[in-house]
């Protein structure tokens, strides 16, 4: 009331004045319109008095926190403490009240650190205040935001000098300002007062590496990590110049290559990954040559997921880094990981294989045994996949295994290697390359059963059937699914040929009682026909010599599976030897169906056949005993049949009595 009857008088003196005071009073008064109107004819008065326009600033500038402006509020008062810095703070502790002043200050330091970060507008721009074209209150140009800030920050710590905060923000606006030393003065001695704050360290290190003081950068940065809070570097890296930054980063870089150059210990490796982590901060949060060294060190550690989790960050800006694929490779294999381990080191193979080998040699031993034994698995996996579905979807897949199998070879000159390299060339068509590589690895004449079955193979492309068998056989005795690989590069008419000269040579052996060497001739023979009938009846024959009973099993039940158009003598033949078989397995029940039906399909030469073996009595007692067993469990039915063909066999008088107890426990029903 009192300035509304000043302002109301004739006489005009501290019209700014009485205008500032009762827009205070609005605005204490929760009148934010009529406070901001008359803040607003202060400022935009022709003829301004600065007094009066540093208290319309300072009360637009509360009002505008309430309107959630704060960036226009920080405006406000730099722009106040541009006109006078101490009426400033006179304005402050006079007219702003105890419970809004926290949050002021707060609000203030706030935008100033986002000023200094370039989170608001860009360094250089310009805040105008003016009235219209016709005439200019006041202009206000801020020339970069540093300057305004440091004005602001120098506000601050009068208003409150045990403020950490602000003397920070005052020291980075001194510093992006170019005055260094005083930004050095006031940050020491803030840590004075806290010789554990990292911020401060922080910045501190900064600029004693920016004054070629390394020792004392480095001590200071020693202490950001004991502390263990390396988050406050995020902050200062938006203030930094660049020139600074990249100095940091290099400095880092350098400090945690010299670490790892000496002891391997733990803390060691802790403290160089805390370097590492400064660079790559420093370099934006990505610096290739540091997330590598990193993600390394946190693998000696342990701290698996850590790394791989480094190694994905490389991999994310470049797919095919090489350093990368093979390093998270090594992190899955050290995890037990294979199928990711052979997934990463053959895309790193097949980026750069002059790379990568010499980083598994680098591996201990076991470690390099597993490498190998992993890629060799799913080399050969997929070539015999590619080769027995005869499936050649480009160069590229048959590339790639040429390239792994290749770099084997380089790893380690184990046999199995060189193996696998002669498949892969024998795939792509390279014959001549596969037989000189071949010959170079085992010589001419080779002892090994594997290289010699391929040396076979290489020659039956010049007809030489005659030669390949015996190689092949031997390998068809250690094993039958690598021949029945090596046979998909044979073409049809020369496996049948194959097939012809083992079975005959298998044949010769037999007669000479050499069974082991003749089983060889007879699998190839089974291999190369693919399972006929036939091959499969001699070998099973051949294993029953040998007294491999499951075995020769398997073989008649694929032949018997196989029976068609076959005629009833040589299906009940193959019965009887089935029959034989499951006796000589104690498999009584299974082998009594088998003669059965052998006895259905042709009586005559089953009762010849078992004449011979195992005799018309011994098996006639298998019969009663299978027939009393089912004549106890009450089926009579099968127990009547089972007994009506061993009769045929013998007119056993155990096998009668059977019958006439049948027929008496089934006097009131019809058995047949």
């Amino acid at each position: 009331d009192i300035c509304e009857q000043l302002l109301a008088a004739e006489q005009n003196t501290y019209h700014n004045t009485l205008l500032a005071l009762r827009g205070f009073c609005s605005l204490h008064a929760q009148d934010h319109h009529g406070a901001l109107q008359d803040f607003q004819r202060v400022i935009e008065h022709d003829s301004p008095h600065p007094n009066s326009c540093i208290k319309a600033l300072c009360g637009r500038g509360l009002i505008r926190i309430s309107g959630g402006s704060n960036y226009l509020t920080a405006l406000d008062y730099i722009t106040a403490c541009q006109l006078k810095l101490e009426e400033t703070i006179f304005t402050i502790k006079s007219y702003v009240p105890w419970n809004q002043r926290g949050l002021l200050l707060k609000v203030l330091q706030e935008e100033g650190q986002m000023m200094l970060q370039k989170k608001r507008y860009p360094a250089g721009s310009s805040v105008s205040f003016q009235k219209k074209q016709t005439g200019l209150c006041i202009l206000l140009t801020l020339k970069g935001d540093a300057p305004g800030v440091f004005q602001l920050a120098s506000l601050l710590v009068e208003l409150d000098s045990s403020d950490e905060a602000s003397r920070i923000l005052c020291a980075d606006a001194l510093y992006q300002m170019g005055r260094g030393e005083e930004a050095h003065e006031m940050l020491s001695l803030a840590l004075s007062r806290n010789p554990q704050r990292a911020p401060v360290l922080a910045r501190l290190a900064l600029l004693q590496l920016k004054r070629g003081f390394v020792y004392d950068g480095n001590q200071l940065l020693k202490r950001v990590i004991r502390i263990g809070d390396s988050s406050c570097l995020l902050p200062i890296l938006d203030i930094f110049q660049d020139e600074d930054r990249k100095l940091l980063q290099s400095h880092c870089r350098w400090r945690a290559l010299a670490i790892l150059k000496g002891k391997q210990e733990g803390a060691a490796i802790r403290e160089a990954i805390a370097h590492l982590s400064f660079a790559i901060l420093a370099a934006g949060g990505y610096a290739e040559d540091c997330l590598l060294t990193r993600a390394r060190c946190y693998g000696r550690l342990g701290q698996m997921k850590t790394a791989i989790f480094d190694f994905n960050a490389v991999l994310k800006e470049d797919p095919r880094n090489v350093q990368a694929l093979s390093g998270r490779g090594f992190v899955h294999l050290a995890l037990r990981q294979q199928k990711e381990a052979v997934q990463d080191l053959i895309s790193a193979l097949k980026v750069e294989a002059g790379a990568v080998i010499p980083a598994i040699l680098s591996l201990k031993p076991e470690a390099q045994g597993l490498v190998t034994g992993w890629l060799l698995q799913h080399g050969r996996a997929a070539l015999t996949e590619l080769v027995a579905t005869k499936d050649h979807p480009g160069e590229e897949t048959l590339g790639d295994l040429l390239r792994m199998a290749k770099a084997l070879t380089k790893i380690c000159k184990a046999a199995q290697h060189h193996i696998f390299y002669t498949d892969v060339l024998m795939a792509n068509g390279r014959h001549q390359e596969a037989l000189k590589h071949l010959q170079e690895a085992f010589g001419h004449c080779p002892a090994e059963d594997f290289a010699r079955a391929r040396l076979a193979v290489l020659q039956l492309q010049s007809r030489n059937v005659a030669g390949a068998a015996a190689p092949l056989s031997a390998l068809a005795r250690r094993d039958e699914k690598d021949l029945a690989f090596l046979l998909n590069f044979v073409d049809t008419k020369q496996q049948q040929h194959l097939a012809q000269a083992a079975a005959q040579e298998g044949k010769v052996l037999m007669k000479g009682h050499d069974h082991e060497q003749a089983l060889g001739y007879h699998s190839l023979a089974v291999l190369a026909s693919r399972d006929s009938p036939r091959y499969l009846r001699r070998r099973a024959a051949c294993l029953t010599r040998l007294k491999k009973y499951e075995r020769a099993l398997k073989d008649m039940e694929k032949v018997i599976q196989g029976h068609g158009c076959d005629s009833p003598k040589t299906r009940a033949g193959d019965h009887c030897c089935q029959g034989s078989l499951l006796l000589a397995l104690a498999q009584e029940e299974a082998a009594v169906q088998h003669y059965m039906e052998a006895l259905q399909l042709d009586e005559p030469l089953a009762l010849g056949t078992i004449t011979n073996c195992p005799g018309r009595e011994t098996l006639t007692k298998t019969f009663h005993k299978v027939a009393q067993n089912n004549f106890e469990k009450q089926r009579y039915e099968e127990a009547w049949k089972i007994t009506d063909y061993g009769l045929k066999i013998d007119k056993s008088s155990e096998l009668q009595k059977l019958k006439a107890r049948l027929k008496r426990e089934a006097s009131s029903c019809s058995i047949h």
